[in-house]
């Protein structure tokens, strides 16, 4: 076990080489990498359960270090703790995307939809005998193309306001009740 004082230079050191990196020495960045990556690697691989996107994270984590550093204030709270906090954040953005791109054994559209694509367009991709398709019809348009915007591009309710500036609770009531209305019509 560190002792009290070997933690306390340890977390010096560390708050140190961010306060180096926030003035652009990229050793800095180096020196934390070293003495910090493999408790890092631990943390995120024990979030993400695959070493492979536990990499990713740690990666990302530096990158944010060092394009961030000068955000890290040692009177708001400790080095350790401000990465760590970043590791977090960047390792449960991952989880969410990574849920976001789960896919089923059925795909629900004969071709991929991107990102690009509008609403309609991702409606002509869908199979033309889909019971799904008929009762998307079924829907206005604009709540039609909330639906999609959800379900097929992954977009969560605040993005879906966002892009098409409407109130938040707007678009979740017109989801929710298009949803209520396509298990109606599926049933």
């Amino acid at each position: 076990m560190a002792t009290h004082a070997t933690q306390s230079r340890h977390e010096g050191e560390i708050e140190a080489a961010l306060l180096a990196c926030a003035a652009g020495d990229k050793t800095a960045l180096r020196r934390i990498y070293e003495a910090e990556s493999p408790r890092m690697l631990g943390v995120a691989q024990r979030l993400l359960k695959r070493r492979a996107l536990a990499e990713e994270a740690v990666q990302d984590t530096f990158v944010l270090i060092f394009r961030h550093a000068a955000r890290f204030d040692p009177e708001r709270g400790a080095g350790l703790t401000w990465i760590y906090a970043i590791l977090r954040n960047r390792s449960l953005s991952i989880l969410r995307d990574e849920k976001r791109t789960e896919t089923s054994d059925t795909p629900i559209a004969e071709e991929t939809a991107s990102e690009e694509d509008d609403p309609e367009t991702v409606m002509a991709k869908l199979s033309d005998a889909s019971a799904l398709r008929a009762c998307l019809e079924r829907l206005p348009p604009q709540r039609r193309g909330l639906v999609l915007l959800a379900f097929v591009q992954g977009l969560t309710h605040g993005e879906i306001a966002g892009r098409l500036k409407l109130p938040l609770g707007t678009v979740k009531s017109w989801i929710r009740r298009s949803l209520l209305s396509l298990k109606e019509c599926l049933g």
